[in-house]
């Protein structure tokens, strides 16, 4: 290695953020995902943008497709993201809220550490020091007999037991369900609700290797969202805006053809089963799911006949027997509600804890906080109550902590 030496010119020494890119260009691309994309690949020579972009290529921030000029954010730039997240929601957090990490279930190994302990009744007895708890039976034995003499045979007591020290090791299986529907856009919900899953990330991989965290985003529909794919997403615009709405179509017909329906409705049922088989993919000892949302569900799936189609669909147009159909319910119909409730018994049923993140700005939002009741009590969970500028800090103390218990934060 060769080492070249100077003359100190007086500049400040580079820093991790000095050498990450304006503040506000990361916020401008959060806010606004795929427009903002577009809108920077539009900037024409001369811009000083367009050189603040050519230099983040160059770092190897972001990428431009040579074919089509498309611009896109590489692995660098996206790990960048994540940690200033995470500082940010640390700079708002409470002391003494940043340390630790429950253990649930204590997971599939300990690791011992230096040490031993006494027993206690409980305490695994595989993890018995022998070598300790002979020394220690024998040391009660001389002070009972006395002058350097023994008790033969030797007793062992449980007193004389002494223990390894050992470290529970556990792991935790999160997936995080992220609100798509058309009200995120308000109060800047959605910008803080990526913000918190960019620092999860963040925090997941530098103190919690061992966890995993997979995203899944709901609207009329659910579909789980790649970690590289996360800056980029945004709510689902509104389409329609009727005072009654009353639809339904067959799922497959949904999801083949996603862009020709209404999106921007709230489907935590798809959301919820999603979630369930993602985490029943992991292997981890504690899975749990943490929902962000801002309003009572308004679409579910349901086997096709629930609502009467089949009486009144025309000859030939019935749907076929066995399948699935989406609705799409405004105002929130209760048919919407139990069914939602349904999926989420049975996430509890397979072990997976719930924790909901409910967003409210102002007093006439708190009608569907009922829903969220039901919710919680249902599967035993945790609701939370907060406005979008506490979401952050209130999500990342939730699993650092582990708090169990209904909260109103604001």
């Amino acid at each position: 290695m060769r080492y070249t030496y100077g003359e100190y010119d007086g500049q400040p020494f580079p820093t991790p953020d000095s050498l990450f890119p304006s503040p506000d260009l990361v916020e401008f691309i959060l806010q606004h995902g795929e427009q903002a994309m577009d809108s920077l690949e539009n900037i024409e020579k001369g811009d000083g943008t367009y050189e603040l972009i050519e230099a983040m290529i160059a770092e190897g921030l972001m990428e431009r497709d040579p074919g089509t000029g498309k611009l896109s954010l590489t692995p660098k730039l996206l790990r960048g993201i994540q940690h200033r997240a995470l500082l940010e929601i640390f700079e708002g957090m409470r002391q003494g809220t940043r340390e630790g990490h429950p253990v649930l279930d204590r997971g599939r190994g300990d690791e011992r550490t230096d040490g031993v302990k006494p027993y206690q009744f409980g305490d695994p007895i595989q993890e018995l020091d022998v070598a300790a708890s002979m020394r220690n039976a024998l040391r009660r034995s001389h002070d009972e007999a006395g002058a350097n003499k023994f008790k033969l045979p030797l007793s062992i007591r449980p007193e004389d037991f002494d223990l390894h020290i050992t470290e529970g090791q556990t792991d935790v299986a999160m997936c995080l369900l992220i609100d798509l529907s058309g009200s995120m856009m308000r109060w800047g919900r959605f910008y803080q609700a990526k913000r918190v899953a960019l620092g999860m990330a963040a925090l997941m991989r530098t103190r919690f290797p061992q966890d995993t965290l997979d995203y899944v985003g709901f609207y009329s529909l659910a579909k789980p969202i790649a970690e590289r794919d996360l800056p980029m997403v945004m709510p689902k615009p509104v389409s329609m805006y009727d005072p009654r709405v009353r639809l339904r179509l067959p799922l497959a017909e949904a999801m083949a053809n996603e862009q020709r329906i209404p999106q921007h409705f709230t489907n935590l049922q798809l959301g919820l089963r999603q979630a369930r088989q993602v985490l029943s993919r992991r292997g981890a000892a504690n899975k749990q799911i943490f929902i962000i949302t801002d309003g009572q569900p308004t679409a579910h799936v349901a086997p096709a006949g629930e609502m009467g189609e089949a009486a009144d669909s025309a000859p030939g147009n019935a749907p076929a027997p066995g399948s699935e159909m989406l609705y799409l319910l405004y105002p929130p119909h209760q048919r919407t509600v139990s069914a939602t409730l349904k999926e989420a018994l049975r996430c509890r049923q397979q072990g997976i804890r719930i924790a909901t993140f409910a967003l409210i700005e102002d007093y006439w939002g708190m009608e569907w906080v009922s829903f969220v009741e039901q919710l919680t009590r249902l599967t035993r969970g945790t609701a939370f109550y907060c406005t979008s500028e506490n979401l952050s800090s209130t999500v990342i103390e939730s699993y650092l902590s582990g708090r169990k218990k209904k909260s109103f934060v604001g």
